[in-house]
């Protein structure tokens, strides 16, 4: 009985700590970024240049961003579907329950986990979708005004609240409305790639069954000493993405994989042996592959000495963005305006969707505003991702970031290398049969380094 009543007041702290988190981190989005019109725009390898034209026409308030107060009709549209296309994962509340715990929520622990989701589903989108694609609805999404979104977050939080004393799950607010579109696929091809956008987002959906929803991606984090709500460091998550991907049966997910690079070393051998294996005998193509390397840019503060390095990094098109961000807060890098990154912010709880529900509802899966940081304030710790195709796109891809590294690091020793030929503990990278220990003892004990003052935890 005892132990009941215990279990009882563990999930009312929860329901209570999640309504609380849903309050705090519903004011996320409300800020303004302002954007130059005089310098050009970064968004994971596409050039965007705002050119002033009208001083007298106003930036629709939609766009959730202001350029110097004036609108800049140049590639402003264009900026902008490109970036809400991008797959924005956030904070949930109300999904099942996580095993193990009582946590039906991730507000204020999984940010890092979410920046993780994010860079692996831009690397997806990559592989099925192609950098060139957008989403046909992506510029009806509109924001909300100041005074709904504040009566709005109010209303939640004393929904969850009462729902919480009373035991009942929350009631949900409705989500927006995307503006009806008839005919809005063209073509088979459009079509095929709605299928797709769909099912990218549903391996993240906030289930257990989901391929990399934050409950399988926790499971992982298990076999390495984390727990639900736990921090997770940028490092460690890059391994829990990869062994994800591994384990992954889905007949489409086949020809992908992740390689993790070794202490800031990226072996090509190792890569292209990845890509090379093949489950199916006959199988004789390349496989792609996301390149993950955990990095520092810097001691106990980013060295202002990288900027130049992230900037080009973020400007190559088969990057698939930077796990990173501020202190105890974690961002997902996708571009920058001169010396400010640009980034998506998982810190905004939003509703549970039910991702296996057909035609289950988009808009919240895709931010309506960029937001901006200062390099200086980034954390030095975060994790670098890359897509490459197939063995040629690597060997092209390490010998440009090579050159990249070279002029960045001018005399110090390089952010990261690529070195021919394999790694000395090659069964590091090696894949476990055994379900019942994903991760070999030697990962163990480097993820547990990982997870140390050696990284700073996001």
């Amino acid at each position: 009985m005892e132990a009941t009543g215990t279990d009882e007041v563990d999930k009312l702290k929860t329901k209570f700590v999640s309504a609380w988190n849903n309050m705090k981190y519903s004011w996320v989005l409300k800020t303004k970024t302002y954007f130059s019109r005089n310098s050009p725009v970064l968004l994971l390898g596409k050039c965007y240049h705002f050119k002033y034209e009208d001083e007298n026409k106003l930036l629709p308030a939609r766009s959730g961003c202001t350029i110097e107060d004036h609108v800049i009709a140049g590639n402003v549209e264009e900026f902008r579907k490109d970036f809400i296309s991008r797959i924005w994962l956030t904070y949930r509340e109300e999904f099942p329950q996580i095993e193990g715990s009582a946590l039906t929520t991730d507000c204020g622990w999984g940010c890092t986990l979410r920046t993780g989701q994010m860079l692996l589903a831009q690397g997806l989108i990559l592989h099925f979708l192609g950098r060139a694609w957008t989403w046909p609805d992506a510029l009806n999404i509109e924001n909300s005004d100041s005074e709904s979104w504040t009566s709005n977050t109010v209303k939640k939080f004393t929904a969850s609240f009462e729902a919480s004393l009373s035991g009942e799950r929350e009631l949900k607010t409705p989500t927006m409305c995307l503006k009806e579109t008839i005919g809005r696929y063209s073509d088979d091809r459009e079509m095929k790639n709605e299928i797709y956008h769909r099912k990218i987002i549903s391996w993240f959906g906030d289930s257990p069954l989901a391929l990399f929803g934050l409950h399988q991606l926790i499971e992982y984090g298990k076999k390495s000493g984390k727990k639900a709500g736990d921090w997770y460091g940028p490092a460690v998550v890059a391994h829990i993405l990869r062994k994800a991907v591994e384990e992954a049966r889905h007949p489409d997910l086949q020809g992908i994989t992740i390689y993790v690079a070794q202490d800031c070393t990226v072996y090509s051998s190792d890569v292209i042996d990845k890509q090379c294996a093949s489950l199916a005998s006959d199988n004789t193509d390349d496989k792609a592959v996301i390149i993950l390397v955990p990095v520092r840019l810097g001691g106990e503060r980013t060295n202002a000495d990288y900027l130049e390095f992230v900037k080009g990094i973020l400007s190559l098109e088969y990057c698939v963005g930077i796990i990173g961000g501020k202190p105890k807060q974690s961002y997902y890098f996708a571009g920058f305006q001169d010396d400010s990154l640009i980034y998506m912010d998982p810190h905004y709880c939003q509703s549970f969707v039910d991702v296996s529900i057909k035609d289950f509802p988009l808009e919240t899966f895709h931010c309506p505003s960029p937001k901006k940081m200062s390099f200086r304030k980034m954390d030095p710790s975060c994790t670098i991702g890359f897509y490459c195709r197939n063995v040629q796109d690597f060997k092209r891809a390490s010998e440009e970031i090579t050159k990249m590294l070279k002029i960045s690091s001018k005399e110090k020793y390089p952010l990261f290398t690529f070195v021919n030929g394999h790694s000395r503990d090659y069964d590091f990278t090696s894949t476990t049969t055994n379900e019942e220990d994903l991760f070999s003892e030697d990962e163990k004990e480097r993820l547990k380094r990982f997870s140390t003052e050696e990284f700073v935890l996001l």
